[in-house]
């Protein structure tokens, strides 16, 4: 059936499409030197937190030092293998000697325990180069671990989803959703048994999705449906993508790029040779795509991207005007919170109608959502000018998501649990976009 698509085979890949100088090659297969040449670039990536080079280095290592929450990973790894995810410190032990001298214990990513000895056990094999290409000696690193966002929460098994994306010549020209599973123990590797979800390049949300090769419509396990998902920030992930490939001078790269909870978009790895399971999940051939645009004059990361759209987007882009979304004047928004269930405290998320107020210099939201959402405790009374002249208000921190845009700010409280709608968005917040007072908001499902 996907003969008919154009598929590229690895062989045709490497022949054709790979090419890049020796120095390239050598800075990619380090994923510490990429991380360097990247942020140097002023392009976002995961904190490194230490490094161990030699024996030497790992037996006078100071594991205290380490957050609760990290990845080690292997230098020179490849196919996500030899990486290590921990989530938090092991800190409750029964045995009373173990009380009073706890031993360093974590739980990773897939709920089982690992000591330090086996962490070292670990890294020992990562020096020795089990991990790496060619069995070359390798280092070992230490990493922030991502958080996932909420909006992706539900389809991330104890990992972090990300986004691959495969350009050439300075254009977008296929991008994958991979998700993690209780199978893949939390990686985003489609061998291990993670899910790989086509996205659409116009509107960035999501198509057809495959595990194993084979097409599903539900995450598994779940009811979860795969197609039709909104990849928030999906516009910047392509930009990132694009800006990656400018730093290396690489025709043909697939970006892996994660939404950090807290930091948005940031690079993960960098792939001269990534793997083609792409096209199965896209339903599409990556041949076709490449021919089209070869050749092409891209001067700017802006055309790259309307050319993907033009070309290889299937749904209609969303409107945009000068790059501002352009909004009505009723929207959904979404805030993000923690919620407690059963003892256990979750990420979950509110969606609200808000109304688009540009009379309005600060956003406004009643006291009501104000306590559902767990803000009201960090009350500020500030002193403030309005027409009626200067009285005291109660200000909140709140974020919100609108149209898929992150927005912190700072908002009023107000009695408003009585009118039509709880929360104003004021002109102070709608820097990146623009009213159109004649647009109908789209219902929601």
């Amino acid at each position: 059936m996907l003969s008919t698509y154009g598929i590229l085979g690895i062989n045709a890949r490497n022949f054709k499409y790979i090419k890049a100088s020796r120095r390239t090659r050598r800075i990619l297969d380090s994923k510490l030197l990429t991380k360097r040449y990247l942020s140097k670039a002023g392009i976002p990536v995961l904190e490194t937190l230490a490094t161990i080079k030699s024996r030497r280095e790992l037996l006078s290592f100071n594991w205290e030092a380490l957050p609760d929450s990290f990845a080690l990973k292997p230098n020179r790894g490849f196919g996500g293998g030899g990486i290590i995810v921990v989530y938090a410190k092991k800190k409750k032990f029964k045995k009373i000697e173990e009380k009073e001298n706890p031993p360093l214990v974590w739980i990773k990513s897939d709920r089982s325990l690992v000591t330090k000895e086996e962490m070292e056990s670990h890294i020992f094999d990562i020096l020795e180069g089990y991990f790496s290409l060619f069995y070359m000696p390798d280092i070992a690193f230490f990493e922030e671990r991502a958080k996932v966002i909420p909006e992706l929460k539900p389809l991330s098994a104890r990992g972090i989803p990300d986004i691959r994306v495969i350009v050439y010549e300075g254009v977008p020209v296929m991008a994958m959703l991979r998700l993690p599973t209780e199978e893949s123990k939390g990686r985003a590797n489609l061998h291990d048994g993670a899910v790989g979800v086509g996205v659409d390049l116009a509107s960035g949300k999501t198509l057809s999705a495959i595990h194993h090769g084979k097409l599903i419509d539900y995450y598994p396990g779940t009811r979860h449906l795969l197609r039709g998902i909104k990849i928030p920030y999906f516009k910047k992930i392509l930009f990132l993508a694009l800006s990656v490939q400018k730093v290396f001078k690489a025709k043909f790269l697939g970006v892996d790029i994660a939404i950090d909870r807290e930091k948005g978009p940031l690079v993960l790895e960098v792939n001269l040779r990534p793997g083609l399971e792409i096209q199965i999940a896209n339903l599409a051939g990556l041949e076709d795509r490449l021919k089209r645009i070869k050749g092409l004059s891209v001067k700017s990361e802006e055309k790259g991207i309307r050319i993907a759209r033009e070309l290889f987007g299937e749904e209609e882009e969303e409107e945009e005007i000068f790059g501002k979304k352009v909004l009505a004047i009723i929207e959904e928004i979404e805030i993000p919170y923690k919620e407690t269930k059963k003892g256990k405290e979750r990420e979950a998320k509110l969606k609200k109608l808000a109304k688009i107020d540009t009379g309005a210099l600060r956003t406004a939201i009643s006291y009501d959502i104000a306590e559902k959402i767990g803000i009201k405790s960090f009350i500020e009374k500030r002193i403030v000018r309005s027409a009626l002249g200067e009285e005291i208000r109660p200000i909140v921190p709140f974020t919100f998501f609108l149209k898929g845009e992150k927005i912190e700010t700072e908002a009023f409280l107000a009695e408003r649990s009585q009118m039509k709608y709880e929360i104003i968005i004021g002109r102070r917040d709608l820097k990146n976009f623009i009213i159109d007072p004649s647009k109908i908001r789209h219902k929601t499902s």
